[in-house]
């Protein structure tokens, strides 16, 4: 295949999705070097990509724009690309695909009812909803192209990030620290606030400082502060840095914890030491990429804690784990009660044997 002058890479989810999506786009960049390689994704994620080396230009479109807004968006993309790659088997992700691409490839749910979406791709591969992790299954696409896939996962920033990261690390005057990311945006992923203190009550007396990260919004400052509020003296920097800066402050911890959500995919790609918990979400599709891991493996398994080079995924602790449901009562504000029944003697014995900080 000649390669193409340009290609848009279409990833319409979470920043987590996005950042599964970066092997992708990074495989494209080194079969042809020359081309150049865009990507369409939510207003929310364009974080992810914000400095990625092999991007470049972001459109980000809202989650639910206006219909003169949409019109407007398809519009300047019709037909402006050699190539467009679609990674999400959805309608509108499918669309943009058409409407962008002189020539259309995707992933697509391979059932009787979501057969029609064909006649917008020249080519497509089957979407693997439960089998293959989520990074070896946007990775399929590649082999209607045909372009060598490679598993590297892409998060980067600038001089300016880090300057920013440095000056916001200053009062910890060189003192190594674990860097706990709290809030997971949806409360079926979360983990308890006693475990939180006490996990950070060891982290110093062990002669670690505690940096917490996290968003700037409203909810999530609220949940962060108030647990911080019962910890000693953490270095608190929730709402205060862009994601680059969160994973530039993430590249310097001596180790890292998290639930299932954007930043644990950012400690992963930076080879951060780190422990993560998941309950209703499946682990095998869901969990972290290990850096380094070049198989076509899935390195997961579906049930119980586990081990990958610097990683270690913890599961809820139930026998209906994982349920693959939004919490107990099946809404995205509800809780798990597996993992509120994870103790943090569980998490700090992971972390302890993960980064040697015991």
């Amino acid at each position: 295949m000649t390669p193409p002058r340009s290609v848009l890479v279409i990833v319409t989810r979470r920043i987590g999705d996005v950042l599964l999506a970066t092997p992708v786009i990074r495989s494209l960049k080194r079969a042809w070097p020359d081309t150049a390689v865009d990507a369409l994704v939510f207003s929310g994620s364009a974080a992810a990509l914000a400095a990625n080396p092999d991007v470049r230009h972001i459109h980000a479109i809202a989650e639910r724009p206006a219909l003169a807004q949409h019109l407007a968006f398809v519009g300047r993309l019709f037909r402006r690309y050699d190539l467009a790659v679609s990674l999400v088997p959805g309608d509108r992700p499918t669309f943009y695909a058409w409407a962008a691409g002189r020539r259309r490839v995707g992933l697509l749910l391979d059932t009787r009812n979501e057969r029609w979406k064909r006649a917008w791709l020249h080519q497509w591969a089957p979407y693997d909803l439960n089998e293959k992790h989520t990074l070896l299954t946007h990775l399929a696409v590649l082999a209607l192209l045909p372009v060598p896939a490679t598993t590297e996962m892409v998060m980067a920033w600038s001089g300016d990030d880090a300057a920013v990261a440095a000056q916001k690390l200053a009062p910890l005057h060189g003192q190594r620290y674990v860097v706990l990311h709290l809030y997971p945006k949806f409360t079926y992923k979360m983990w308890h606030e006693a475990g939180w203190v006490t996990l950070a009550r060891w982290i110093r007396e062990h002669g670690f400082a505690v940096v917490l990260t996290g968003g700037n919004d409203v909810d999530e400052l609220a949940y962060v502060n108030q647990i911080a509020s019962r910890m000693q003296t953490p270095l608190n920097l929730a709402g205060q840095l862009t994601l680059a800066q969160s994973a530039c402050v993430l590249s310097g911890a001596a180790a890292y914890v998290g639930p299932d959500t954007a930043m644990t995919h950012v400690a992963a790609a930076l080879d951060v030491p780190a422990v993560t918990f998941f309950g209703p979400t499946d682990p095998l599709k869901w969990a972290p990429w290990p850096k380094g891991h070049a198989t076509a493996n899935t390195p997961w398994r579906r049930l119980g804690d586990q081990a990958h080079g610097k990683l270690r995924v913890l599961q809820g602790r139930a026998a209906c784990t994982p349920c693959n449901k939004e919490g107990c009562q099946r809404h995205v504000a509800s809780p798990s009660d597996c993992l509120l029944a994870l103790p943090a003697v569980d998490v700090i014995h992971a972390l302890s044997s993960v980064a040697k900080l015991a």
